[in-house]
């Protein structure tokens, strides 16, 4: 994968490409090509969607993340097929015209604003076709392991009332790696002038509350690392941490907000909002390992 990478930052010298560059194939994922075009396409599909500025801070872990990206996007879709799983085209229009009503883009106009940004729109709908089978590949499998029981409510929810007795934090994270946190100063500051944090998380984070905008929910006073906790207790509401060395690579926190049991009125979860999040959950921890285990047996040919 290392070598795709520097391969890809030789190909890609900017964030929008033209699609009169000569067709290369960069991989091969289980046999089936990724080619420049096909990069360049989810490198503008993504400045498109997050508009997260492409600069000297991000650039690396942008390029990184598309990569990434049309990797999974390749190994989810073969997937979905040997599942017998498989999307209509009317599917993904419906899912297209949820978009363009999301982003307030009038109804019809997505593909001449895709062709606007660089962006092939037949390459769009493909990583549209591959989120939606991707999810039908989770439910099924989450629905084999079972549903989430009462018994699992009832403790979570007993767990929830007792921990409303304790002051705690709601707190967001993004874990970056040492060995790719060259520019993690550059990004702290991007993040302190752009209040999108979730957004930023899901797309760069690297530890697995990525899939929920690095969002920790509560936590308790005293749960967390002495480091985290150190910093945490300094920060007011909306506040974002300088990293913080941990392990094996770095944390930048949000702090959300903080509960004190004594001054704040607690709400109580419903049972209905506790079976929601256990499923959630099962479903972001399964759909992690799934994609972990396919992709260390993936075929994966690097073309430089």
């Amino acid at each position: 994968m290392k070598h795709l990478f520097i391969a890809l930052t030789i190909l890609l010298s900017s964030a929008t490409l033209s699609f009169a560059a000569p067709f290369k194939i960069v991989a091969l994922v289980n046999g089936e090509v990724i080619s420049s075009e096909d990069i360049q396409n989810r490198l503008n599909a993504f400045m498109f969607d997050t508009k997260i500025p492409f600069n000297d801070q991000t650039k690396d872990m942008i390029m990184q993340k598309v990569l990434n990206n049309a990797v999974d996007e390749k190994i989810k879709l073969q997937t979905a097929t040997k599942e017998g799983i498989t999307v209509t085209e009317e599917e993904v229009q419906a899912q297209l015209q949820r978009f363009e009503k999301g982003n307030k883009i009038p109804a019809g106009q997505l593909p001449k604003i895709l062709k606007q940004a660089g962006v092939n729109p037949n390459s769009f709908s493909e990583q549209i076709k591959s989120d939606l089978a991707w999810i039908r590949v989770i439910r099924k499998k989450f629905l084999l392991e079972g549903n989430i029981t009462q018994k699992e409510i009832n403790e979570a929810l007993a767990e929830a009332k007792q921990d409303l007795s304790t002051s705690k934090y709601m707190v967001a994270e993004i874990f970056i790696k040492e060995k790719n946190a060259k520019n993690i100063s550059q990004l702290v500051e991007n993040l302190r002038s752009d209040n999108r944090f979730e957004l930023y998380a899901m797309q760069f984070s690297e530890n697995p509350t990525a899939a929920n905008g690095g969002n920790l929910g509560w936590v308790n006073k005293g749960k967390l690392a002495a480091p985290l906790e150190a910093k945490l207790q300094k920060m007011k509401p909306g506040d974002i941490s300088d990293p913080i060395k941990l392990g094996d690579g770095y944390y930048i926190l949000k702090l959300v907000q903080k509960f004190n049991p004594n001054t704040d009125k607690p709400q109580i979860p419903t049972e209905k909002e506790i079976k929601t999040i256990l499923e959630n959950r099962k479903m972001e921890a399964l759909s992690k390992r799934l994609l972990q285990d396919l992709r260390q047996k993936a075929v994966i040919e690097i073309r430089g």
